[in-house]
């Protein structure tokens, strides 16, 4: 009786619906659109755009069935609708996740596997006519979303210290947004299995957890660029590793070659530059590349990162000297940086005080 009352509620009603139809549009949007409209010149992971539209699919899928249930509560149609949701909606976030990482392919088999025993309750529950089970199932359930969140936890920091091996510039690169996705998408099913919450505040509140969802995923595969192009796969052997592992020995010539052709040509100033490129600009492999700079103590984020904060010193002191107006985000730029944001970062943490800090103290 409680679902049958709040969809007497047209307030309710008309959310409910638009939450559907946001749904069904984005999904399409995914499917359909070859460009981004939230930022053009991305180009957005083929695999996240088809898993963020499963997910769009599953989620307005969920929401047409659910009506079923209010107008016929019976244990077998709780379990069911229950049931599908857990089912599909459990994977399709599973596989956005892990499609956010492109250090790897990662598959989306073992998230079926484990579903398994849910299955097994739920068809239990189904053939005895009774629910009595389904708590355990959602028990079970909300431990695989804390295992999924441990999971995806140390798999962004790893990817992290991917990124800093093989990009100087991590703008928009990073993922750790997709733990806010993944809170908020158990925050939904705790809400959906909770029965603390009076029915028409959880009807509301898992109406608004819906369009953040669609919200904060719509924004990360907008923004999130194709990585899989410019850097090989960590799982892919290569001549190079077959070269690596039959001579270990880093080439003597790797620190002069950097200082020739990057230093001096200031080729850090080129935006997107990654290990792989710099690497074969130099004459070299990316492992030999990537080992030198593991021997050196950094990565090589962290070493091109340096050379512009360099030569963002260097351009102040010229501007100084020849008294030229200028704004330390237009040096920032002209040194390589894409936003100055980052640029400040690194420079308070190479060079030990904020840029403002830094300029006062050259003045004195």
């Amino acid at each position: 009786m409680e679902g049958q009352e709040i969809l007497q509620d047209i307030v309710f009603v008309t959310l409910y619906g638009g939450v559907i139809m946001l749904n069904v549009v984005v999904a399409l949007y995914l499917l359909l659109r070859r460009g981004n409209a939230i930022a053009p010149e991305v180009t957005s992971p083929r695999r996240l755009r088809m898993w963020s539209a499963a997910f769009m699919i599953v989620s307005a899928l969920s929401h047409i069935y659910w009506p079923f249930y209010a107008y016929n509560p019976t244990p077998t149609i709780y379990v069911l609708v229950c049931g599908l949701d857990i089912l599909l909606l459990f994977p399709s976030i599973a596989g956005v996740l892990l499609s956010m990482l492109q250090d790897r392919h990662r598959v989306i088999w073992p998230v079926l596997v484990m579903l398994i025993p849910a299955f097994v309750l739920m068809s239990m529950c189904i053939i005895r006519g009774d629910d009595s089970l389904y708590a355990l199932v959602s028990t079970y359930v909300m431990v695989l979303y804390a295992l999924l969140m441990l999971y995806m936890f140390f798999a962004v920091r790893h990817y992290r210290r991917w990124l800093r091996d093989n990009y100087a510039d991590l703008e928009n690169k990073e993922i750790w947004q997709s733990l806010i996705i993944l809170a908020v998408f158990l925050l939904f099913f705790i809400m959906y299995s909770t029965t603390s919450v009076s029915s028409h505040l959880l009807a509301y509140l898992l109406q608004i957890d819906c369009i953040i969802i669609v919200g904060l995923l719509l924004w990360r595969v907008e923004t999130l660029p194709q990585l899989s192009e410019s850097a090989p796969k960590e799982e892919d052997p290569s001549e190079d590793e077959q070269k690596v592992s039959a001579s270990p020995a880093i080439p003597s010539n790797i620190g002069p070659l950097l200082k020739k052709r990057c230093e001096d040509r200031q080729l850090y100033l080129q935006n997107d530059l990654t290990l792989a490129q710099l690497a074969q600009i130099i004459g070299t492999n990316r492992y030999y590349l990537s080992l030198y700079f593991a021997q050196q103590g950094q990565t090589y984020n962290a070493y091109i990162n340096g050379l512009r904060v360099s030569h963002f010193i260097r351009l102040y002191h010229e501007a100084v000297a020849n008294n030229r107006i200028f704004t330390a985000q237009q040096l920032a730029f002209e040194s390589g940086f894409h936003s100055y944001s980052t640029f400040s970062a690194t420079f308070k943490q190479i060079i030990g005080m904020t840029v403002t800090q830094w300029i006062r103290s050259t003045a004195e």
